[in-house]
């Protein structure tokens, strides 16, 4: 097995002689295995150290728990949380029988004043493991996202999908419908032809749109002018027609001109040619969606493009709300106040689709799937300037300082890791040069993000005034 100098620094051991010293300022606790030693979000635990057995250490991730550590005899937890006075940001549970020592914050707080070998131990492990721990998180913050766009991904593209299977499986009966009825109508004259195909490409090419009262009011009247001519099916005939605009008066012009006892015949091959082209009509509007999908994807990514690039950023913007089209479609109204005038900017393309990712998903958790998304763009000196406005809770002022600092998160444990806004600021003031500023109150979070025209100037974007 390969040795990885790293795993020395994030879970040392403390030596035999430490173990004992600690042990005379510490308490010795028994766990069974399966007992909880604390949980993520407690205040009131304390450092510790293992003697015997194995301590499991996990962090809550959505409905996921990501097993971070197993700690054996010398190794020690807790160490970050309780030196910088935050609540405990993982679990630790048993997994077996086990016996740990206990400090309190006064009695380690102490230990490390003192600055002895044990302290730099732990103070090393500390540094490393909030390393490693960020890293990790991160990785999973991008997963999850990942996750959340696959998912929307395949929703979105199952509805057309299916769309399409239907009404080719339907178009197939149809075609055999129509090769039947069409043999039967050799014995009508050109003149009766002629007629039947005009009605056929008037009616193709109508665009009639009733409201569904009046729909429901034309269906019945055809259906009943149907029955009157000893049509079978009528309910089934009546819809396609009512929605091509064949209502009485022109099946009364045809019903004159045809011999009655073609006249079934007729209206059959009339309604599989008008629902042919229908079906036509789904499939080609389904796969225009699909490539729409593929489209906004690819958009989305910047496959096959430079990491730097001259983009849009209204088109970034669009391919994250199709990708979010899932969601927003339930509940959400999308308000676009673009300036069309905006210049291009050299900008990483696929990070800063992150940070629209980042911040429209928050706001539609925000929103609980129901409200308004407004976006809005403009110029700002030489910055281009994006907000997005969600109508949902808000975010408490006490609390607004500090949203972009990593870990920080006002979901409930486990929702999130906090490091989706930190991940935005990085890209968006570490990469870009820009800036991003939240200003929120109930039922109405606005996030400003300023992107300088050209990075290469490094003019600061968005100051306060």
């Amino acid at each position: 097995m390969l040795h990885d100098p790293h795993i020395g620094a994030l879970f040392p051991k403390l030596p035999e002689d430490a173990l004992e010293k600690m042990q005379t300022v510490g308490a010795q606790v028994d766990y069974k295995s399966g007992d909880i030693v604390f949980t993520e979000g407690q205040s009131d635990y304390k450092f510790c150290v293992v003697l015997d057995g194995e301590i499991e250490i996990t962090k809550q991730l959505g409905g996921e728990r990501k097993l971070l550590a197993v700690h054996r005899r010398g190794e020690f937890l807790g160490e970050i949380s309780m030196l910088t006075g935050e609540v405990s940001s993982v679990n630790a549970r048993a997994l077996t029988d086990a016996t740990v020592l206990q400090i309190d914050s006064e009695t380690f707080k102490h230990i490390i004043a003192q600055c002895s070998p044990i302290a730099d131990i732990i103070l090393t492990a500390m540094i490393g493991r909030s390393k490693d721990a960020e890293a990790q998180l991160r990785q999973q913050e991008k997963l999850a996202a990942l996750g959340k766009l696959s998912a929307g991904l395949a929703h979105e593209l199952n509805n057309p999908a299916a769309a399409a299977q239907r009404a080719s499986c339907n178009l197939r009966d149809v075609a055999h419908t129509l090769q039947s009825l069409t043999f039967q109508l050799n014995s009508l004259s050109p003149n009766e032809l002629n007629f039947i195909c005009e009605l056929e490409r008037e009616a193709r090419n109508s665009s009639i749109k009733l409201d569904p009262l009046d729909q429901s009011d034309q269906e019945d009247t055809v259906t009943d002018w149907l029955e009157d001519h000893d049509i079978k099916n009528s309910w089934k005939l009546a819809p396609t027609f009512v929605n091509v605009g064949i209502y009485i008066d022109k099946l009364d012009n045809l019903a004159s001109l045809v011999p009655f006892d073609k006249l079934e015949i007729v209206l059959n091959w009339l309604e599989a040619t008008l629902a042919q082209n229908c079906l036509l009509n789904q499939i080609e509007q389904s796969t225009a969606r699909i490539s729409e999908i593929v489209k906004a994807v690819k958009g989305y990514s910047y496959m096959d493009m430079a990491p730097l690039q001259e983009l849009d950023v209204h088109q970034g913007i669009e391919n994250t709300l199709i990708i979010f089209g899932h969601k927003l479609k339930k509940g959400i109204t999308v308000k676009r106040e673009y300036d069309q005038t905006l210049p291009h900017i050299q900008a990483y393309g696929s990070e800063l689709n992150q940070v629209w990712t980042n911040l429209i998903d928050n706001a539609i958790d925000a929103m609980k799937g129901q409200g308004q998304l407004t976006i809005r763009t403009a110029k700002d000196n030489t910055c281009i300037l994006v907000e997005i406005t969600d109508t949902g809770i808000g975010i408490p002022e006490a609390l607004q300082p500090r949203i972009f600092e990593p870990f920080f998160t006002t979901k409930e444990v486990g929702a999130g890791t906090g490091l989706g806004l930190d991940i935005a600021y990085r890209i968006i003031v570490k990469k870009h040069h820009g800036d991003i500023h939240v200003q929120s109150k109930p039922g109405n979070t606005c996030f400003r993000i300023y992107l300088p025209i050209n990075p290469s100037e490094l003019v600061k974007c968005g100051q306060r005034m």
